[in-house]
């Protein structure tokens, strides 16, 4: 039995194309922001948190273009439809993420450079702006970020949670450009590119955990010991069923395909066994969300076991 019609489609849908337009344009509106207040100010741990939100600027198209071909349904060559798509595309999300994390930091160790090798003096106003500019964004992405996590839980969607880690990675990325342009306003310039490297660690460490979770779904990693139990207890349940032999699941995108084998009397007739089957794969498809595909196979187990 197939389960090709899944409940609320397009109103997942709906809700994933949202998350990625407002980041999509609240990025883009805070890159600019960081970037042209970052070099009137002088402030390399603002401009790189704006050269961050520019590569986040990218990560939203590409997840948008991918989000797009995710919805694409199914063919001979893809049974179960593209819902991989999303695991790809947080992947190229935690790919973009570690660049970037990367660059950041070896700006930083060059405007430390620049700072024993140099000196420069910096607008107290222009510093005020830098800081309202990090303030202003640390409560916008908070925002950003309860949203874009609560859309990512409720639609199962890998890349949003992806982007909703993304978004947490600029509050804590912004919280220390606000620290390093206070302690570069009362004079410990080193604080700033200081801060610019923390930032950098901070986002690296977000882009490696995107890469963990995304790889595990593309990898086929199979659900845990949770779900196992929540099988086992909807099948001991079904009359006729002697034991449960094996149970396997592996993911397509956010949809689960369910294997089972079970061992039922072997004196019942063919067509009683394809009812028990059919029972089994009805009260899975009922019970556990974003089933797309169980498969159930039969066989004598207990009139085997009493003759021998």
């Amino acid at each position: 039995m197939d389960n090709l019609s899944v409940p609320g489609k397009s109103c997942r849908e709906s809700r994933i194309n949202h998350a990625i337009n407002l980041g999509l344009f609240s990025n883009l509106f805070l890159a600019v922001l960081k970037i042209v207040v970052g070099i009137a100010g002088n402030s390399r741990a603002l401009l790189a948190d704006g050269v961050n939100s520019t590569s986040d600027v990218v990560n939203y198209i590409v997840v948008k273009i991918f989000a797009r071909l995710s919805c694409m349904p199914a063919d001979r060559e893809h049974p179960y439809g593209h819902h991989q798509m999303e695991s790809i595309s947080a992947v190229v999300v935690g790919a973009f993420v570690i660049t970037t994390a990367i660059a950041i930091f070896w700006d930083s160790v060059n405007r430390a450079y620049e700072l024993f090798t140099t000196h420069t003096t910096v607008d107290s106003t222009m510093q005020l702006f830098t800081l309202l500019t990090a303030i202003f964004t640390i409560g916008y992405k908070l925002i950003l970020y309860f949203y874009t996590r609560s859309v990512g839980k409720k639609t199962v969607n890998t890349a949003v949670m992806a982007l909703a880690y993304d978004h947490r990675n600029d509050i804590f990325a912004s919280i220390g450009v606000a620290i390093g342009i206070t302690m570069n306003w009362i004079g410990y310039s080193w604080a700033d590119p200081l801060a610019g490297s923390i930032v950098a660690l901070i986002i690296l460490k977000t882009g490696i955990e995107i890469l963990r979770e995304s790889s595990e779904e593309l990898m086929d990693t199979v659900p845990g010991e949770m779900l196992d139990k929540q099988i086992r207890k909807i099948v001991a349940s079904i009359k006729g069923i002697d034991s449960v032999e094996e149970i396997s699941a592996h993911r397509f995108g956010p949809y689960l395909v369910i294997n089972i084998t079970v061992c039922i009397p072997g004196n019942l007739p063919v067509f009683i066994g394809d009812a028990i089957a059919t029972e089994v794969e009805e009260r899975i498809y009922g019970e556990i969300e974003l089933v797309r595909k169980v498969y159930v196979h039969y066989h004598p187990g207990c009139l085997q076991q009493e003759n021998s």
